[in-house]
């Protein structure tokens, strides 16, 4: 972490921290501007290496001290250790990041797939049909394709696709019924 960086942290901790300190029901123990300057670091470290990107590892520790921040009245130093504590926090702000970024990266892999197909799809055809085309989901877009343009039977077809073959002549035929239907439009 930078030392501009930390040093904020630190010092938006140490504003923040001063009715949070000691706890009278856990009785006398490190402020919460202790605990983040002895344990920033390992943190910090921890989230470096759970996602390999030191921005996103900043931004996760950040987040994981708020969360602390946020739930320390309720921290009991009987059960584990700041830093075990701390580390849990991490570990699910952690997980949550990457499950969202794993969920971008599958959203960004179908766009760009559906880009190029539609793409290499919509070559020489008119502008009405490949527009068309767009608006099928990938699966009819997937069924067209194999059967119109690669020209394969109902039963190979399925077999590709990892359906029944009556469920891949019903996508087949919905699929060209969209497309009939919206190329109709356009025409009127």
């Amino acid at each position: 972490m930078t030392i501009g960086r930390r040093r904020a942290v630190d010092e938006g901790v140490n504003a923040a921290s001063t009715s949070l300190d000691a706890p009278p029901s856990l009785g006398a123990r490190a402020g919460f501007a202790e605990v983040v300057a002895e344990q920033l670091d390992a943190v910090y470290g921890y989230l470096v290496y759970l996602t390999g990107d030191r921005s996103a590892a900043e931004d996760l520790a950040a987040e994981t001290f708020e969360k602390a921040f946020r739930t320390w009245r309720r921290f009991d130093p009987r059960r584990s250790s700041p830093r075990t504590w701390l580390c849990r926090i991490a570990h699910n702000v952690a997980i949550d990041w990457l499950r969202a970024e794993s969920r971008r990266r599958r959203r960004e892999d179908a766009y760009a797939r559906e880009q190029d197909v539609v793409g290499e799809l919509g070559d020489g055809l008119p502008g009405p049909l490949e527009q068309a085309l767009r608006e099928l989901s990938p699966g009819e877009r997937e069924v067209v394709a194999l059967r119109v343009l690669l020209d394969l039977d109902g039963p190979s077809a399925a077999r590709v696709l990892g359906i029944s073959q009556t469920a891949c002549s019903t996508r087949l035929s919905r699929a060209l019924k969209r497309l009939e239907e919206r190329t109709e439009d356009v025409r009127r």
